[in-house]
């Protein structure tokens, strides 16, 4: 066995990552790639840290006739340098597996951007021809402006959830990148941070339209406020609200989606091997607390038949939505602690 081999083996003993080994030695992840496939050799100063921080020797790395130390180290290892017990496989991730990962994110981007955008304006058309039959601003009935603006809500939520499903089986075969742990081949990273380069200023321009749109969003409220006295149009406005809240989510949902693709080839932010561990822990409770917040929204909105007002459960909960998160979390590391 060569030292490439052996560095190979030792480091997915230890469950590492090419990018993990390299922090540890203070290297690039490209020198590991290149030691890994014997197009270099490391210094000697790298071979002996590598020695100490695998716990075998020297001689194992250097002499190609030491096959079986490997698997019996000299040294035990610390436990701060062991992930668990049995560590985490990574999966491999080729060029093509990720040219085809980042393209299909970016065709999902448009397609995820518009649903979201269909759910956000969707109670607009209820808003406006109840608000009209109820000041008589429109020749309809109360009855009908409630049937016509339920069936326009249904309608635009069906396609908004059909765009989400269908996205997610197209993105299944890319599922495990949320929740494993994975290895690029050669030269994978170093396309994708080139990518994220490129795509840069075009994320930190989304995020500026976005967050103006959804700010200047309340502008038409606050002038109806001043200006009208009718019902009517301070319930227009909270549509045009809407709207506006609408598109600069449109922002938001386009640009994120693809930097968060990059993100998560790279391994990086909201992806990184210790977030994906915790996202596994807290799956479960991201799916009961969405299902137990449709399920209050419809039963409230069917109750009360309020659903001038019940939209509102949506952005609160959005924001609750982090706050209870981090609550779960504090308390499920005490009780680990303990």
């Amino acid at each position: 066995m060569i030292l490439a081999d052996k560095i190979i083996t030792l480091r997915r003993q230890n469950g590492w990552s090419q990018e993990e080994l390299a922090e540890r030695l203070n290297v690039t992840r490209q020198s590991v790639s290149k030691w890994e496939g014997a197009q270099s050799v490391p210094e000697l100063e790298k071979i002996v840290q590598m020695s100490r921080i695998f716990g075998v020797s020297t001689d194992y790395l250097l002499k190609e006739e030491q096959t079986e130390e490997c698997c019996i180290p000299a040294v035990e290892r610390p436990a701060s340098d062991r992930q668990d017990a049995m560590p985490e496989t990574a999966r491999k991730v080729t060029m093509a597996e990720a040219m085809a990962f980042l393209d299909e994110r970016a065709a999902a981007a448009k397609r995820l951007a518009l649903a979201v955008f269909l759910c956000i304006l969707s109670p607009a058309c209820l808003l406006v021809l109840a608000a009209g039959a109820d000041t008589q601003v429109l020749p309809i009935s109360e009855n009908l402006a409630a049937g016509v603006g339920l069936i326009v809500l249904f309608l635009m939520i069906a396609a908004a959830v059909a765009v989400f499903i269908s996205s997610g089986m197209k993105g299944k075969t890319f599922e495990f990148l949320d929740t494993e742990a994975i290895e690029t081949e050669y030269g994978v990273s170093d396309m994708v941070r080139e990518k994220r380069e490129q795509y840069k200023s075009h994320y930190t321009r989304g995020l500026i339209l976005g967050t103006s749109f959804c700010i200047l969003s309340v502008i038409p409220l606050f002038l109806v406020l001043f200006l009208a006295e009718s019902d009517f149009w301070s319930v227009a406005a909270v549509a045009v609200l809407l709207l506006l809240v609408g598109i600069g989510v449109q922002f938001f949902v386009r640009t994120g989606t693809t930097w968060s693709a990059m993100q998560k080839l790279l391994e990086e932010g909201d992806f990184s091997k210790q977030a994906k561990r915790e996202r596994k822990e807290g799956s479960a409770f991201s799916t009961v607390y969405w299902l137990a917040v449709t399920a209050g929204f419809l039963a409230y909105s069917f109750i009360t038949e309020d659903w001038e007002r019940s939209w509102i459960v949506w952005p609160v909960a959005g924001v609750l939505f982090a706050a209870v998160r981090i609550i779960v979390n504090a308390f499920a590391k005490s009780r680990k602690q303990d």
